[in-house]
């Protein structure tokens, strides 16, 4: 008999969901990482249950702007260059995404999965006791240029054609709805059905005791390999050697490095994102605020204002980008005005695949490892439905969606 029924690589937003939901079901579960469940990429997200962002970073867009997009100092985007010659299949792959046909088919499956996150999600919300960080006010997006704003059009019609409802909002009522906005706004829309967390890591850490509560196990140590037999899991991890009925592979952007679970052959990325931390400005909002043209956001959280976003393809290791910080708080202070010195900075992960989609489902190796990363800007959001469909499948259950755009043996360019 295996030591465990479901052993989790990885306690983010997304390995800590699946955690919950199996041990929820009344399996024996094993949670593995060497830090604390919900610090690493998770910890620093834009606190954003982010139901209506079923359109991609791979959009036509990108190679409409492209130049601008590489080298404009006010670019939300920033791209390493040595990390682009190293990897060029995965950036002509993520470039041949950003075609209309193939951006708009990801975005419908991106969609499809929205469509499931609250009713993956709320159950953990309600097992780990945290209905008082849920915040019901949805999510204001804003532009500050006509061109921009006319840009956003495109997009915001397609997300109304996949299901996604939002309103029309005019200047003045953007003002009336967050007064310490100082930018122009030329046009905004309110997506009145999202929510927001007022502290995502107290959110993960009370799943976490859920989790503890109903016997689940915690393991501080990293999954450094595994091997799947017809039977079970063998897995290598901190020095010791465990089983399993099944092993899930939720590490995020380190997911490539367990060995012998097949991911290795997969074109995990990385798309870097930032944030600065201002202690005691959080009423300078009053919800997550987006701002089109800086690709970022201006969040209330707990301890404070948070201003987090823009995208740096980049290598996990390499060094922090100052730049991105400065980019951050110089458009923060056109966004809001004047603010004080950061209390902190921060640099996360987001695993991120060239089409945009996760791998969620078995490896094509063996049944008994399944995949559960690649959720790029949106894993809290799809946290909690990632989670009921792991143990879905690791019940042998059929799930209710149709999990082929998801697969890993799909094509990615």
């Amino acid at each position: 008999m295996a030591d465990y029924d479901i052993a989790i690589a990885g306690a983010g937003a997304v390995g800590m969901s699946c955690a919950l939901w199996a041990q929820m079901r009344g399996h024996r579960v094993l949670l593995l990482d060497p830090e604390p469940p919900g610090s690493g990429t998770s910890y620093g997200n834009a606190c954003t249950l982010a139901t209506y962002a079923c359109l991609p970073v791979n959009d036509p867009s990108v190679l409409r702007s492209l130049p601008s997009l590489m080298f404009s100092k006010d670019s939300p985007l920033s791209l390493s260059y040595a990390h682009a010659l190293k990897n060029p299949r995965w950036m002509l792959s993520f470039l041949a995404n950003c075609r209309s046909v193939p951006s708009q088919r990801i975005a419908t499956h991106l969609a499809d999965l929205l469509a499931h996150a609250d009713a993956g999600i709320n159950p953990l919300i309600e097992a780990a006791g945290a209905q008082d960080l849920v915040v019901e006010r949805g999510q204001l997006s804003v532009w500050s240029t006509r061109g921009a704003a006319g840009a956003a059009t495109a997009g915001l019609e397609r997300r109304r054609a996949l299901g996604v409802p939002w309103r029309e909002v005019d200047p003045d009522e953007a003002y009336e709805m967050e007064p310490g906005l100082r930018l122009p706004v030329e046009r905004a829309v309110h997506f009145h059905a999202a929510r927001s967390l007022r502290d995502p890591l107290e959110f993960i850490t009370r799943m976490h005791k859920a989790f503890a509560d109903l016997g689940g196990t915690t393991l501080a140590a990293p999954v450094e390999a595994v091997r799947a037999s017809e039977t079970g899991v063998e897995l290598q991890a901190g020095g010791q050697s465990l089983t399993a009925g099944r092993a899930v592979i939720a590490s995020g952007a380190f997911s490539k490095r367990i060995e012998g679970a097949g991911t290795e052959r997969l074109p995990l990325g990385t798309e870097r994102g930032y944030h600065l931390m201002f202690d005691g400005e959080a009423q300078r909002v009053t919800r997550p605020v987006g701002w089109g043209e800086a690709g970022f956001y201006a969040v209330p959280h707990a301890k404070g204002l948070r201003l987090t976003g823009t995208v740096e393809i980049a290598a996990l290791d390499a060094p922090v980008n100052r730049s991105r910080l400065d980019h951050i708080a110089r458009k923060g202070a056109e966004m809001l005005g004047p603010l004080p010195e950061p209390a902190s900075d921060w640099l996360g992960f987001r695993p991120t695949l060239p089409d945009s989609l996760p791998v969620i489902g078995p490896s094509p190796q063996s049944d008994r490892v399944l995949y559960a990363f690649g959720h790029q800007h949106i894993g809290l959001t799809l946290g909690g439905i990632t989670g009921r469909l792991i143990t879905d499948l690791a019940e042998g259950r059929q799930p209710n969606i149709d999990l082929a755009p998801f697969a890993a043996d799909r094509s990615y360019a």
